[in-house]
Order: structure tokens, then sequence, then C-alpha cells
């Protein structure tokens, strides 16, 4: 039997594993938001505004501060799985990211499973919480993208 047939008959992840990945990767990605809000912070009080004064609630400018924490986000979770499979918490819980099929997922399927797993978590989690019901153990990013979360063997 070759390795990719092997890998692809592995179970999907289970739920637990999933979300404590998602807690140990939510770190970096705070660390990432704090360089990018400190970037934006530091531009608008150069710009001219006073030095006590925040950006204000809803407006053009905390909501591109958003669209950047987000997308610098997903930069981080769609190369890391690109490189390897995996992101920094998904590593000591040995679980791989592929696609359908057993092989590596395109650069698009990555970006609709970013896309589709924030709209979960927006959701309440419903997407991940949809797991729990499947028969393959899969969540909405996983069908919509076309790639599954599968656990692999402990080193030996």
């Amino acid at each position: 039997m070759s390795t990719t047939a092997d890998e692809s008959a592995r179970p999907s992840a289970l739920l637990p594993r999933r979300l404590a990945a998602l807690f140990y990767d939510f770190w970096p990605v705070l660390a990432l938001w704090m360089l990018i809000s400190a970037a934006f912070t530091l531009g608008y009080t150069f710009s001219g505004h006073a030095t006590r004064e925040n950006i204000q609630p809803y407006s053009a400018l905390q909501w591109l501060l958003w669209l950047c924490c987000w997308a610098v986000a997903g930069l981080y979770a769609t190369a890391s799985w690109k490189r390897g499979g995996q992101t920094l918490g998904m590593r000591p819980w040995h679980l791989h990211l592929r696609s359908m099929s057993g092989g590596p997922a395109s650069n698009a399927a990555l970006w609709k499973r970013y896309a589709a797993g924030t709209l979960s978590l927006l959701c309440g989690g419903l997407g991940f919480w949809w797991a729990l019901f499947d028969r393959e153990r899969l969540t909405w990013h996983d069908r919509l993208s076309g790639t599954r979360l599968v656990k692999l063997p402990k080193p030996t």
C-alpha cells in the first residue's frame, strides 16, 4: 500500500484536537495583530491627530485595520498549510492538512478553507461543531474547500 493511501485512510482529526490547535495558533496571530495595530496607531498619531486620540470606532480606518488583521492571519495560515501542511498550533497535536485526494491542497482551496473557517467562527463555531455529527468528522470548511485535517501517527 502506498504512503498516500495510508495517509488518506487515517481518520479526520477529532474536534478537541482541532480546537486545541486553534488555541495554540491564536498566540502567534495575536502577536501579528499587535504589530499591525501598532503600525496603524503610529501612522494615525503621526498623521496629525492628538496623541491621546484613538481611531474612531466603525470608521473606515478601523475597518481597514480589521481587514489587515484578517488578511495577515490568513497569510499565516495559508502559507503554513502550503509550506508543510501544518501551522505552529497543529504540530504538537500531530495534525496535517491535505486535499481530499490525499495530496497537497491548492492555494485557492486554502483560501476557501480560511474564509469558510472565519465564517464558521463568526457563527459561534457552528461549522466546527458540525464535525460532531458528520460521518467523516469533517467541518464546514473541510467540505467547502475540499480539504481535511488528519491525525498523524506519533513519531517513534
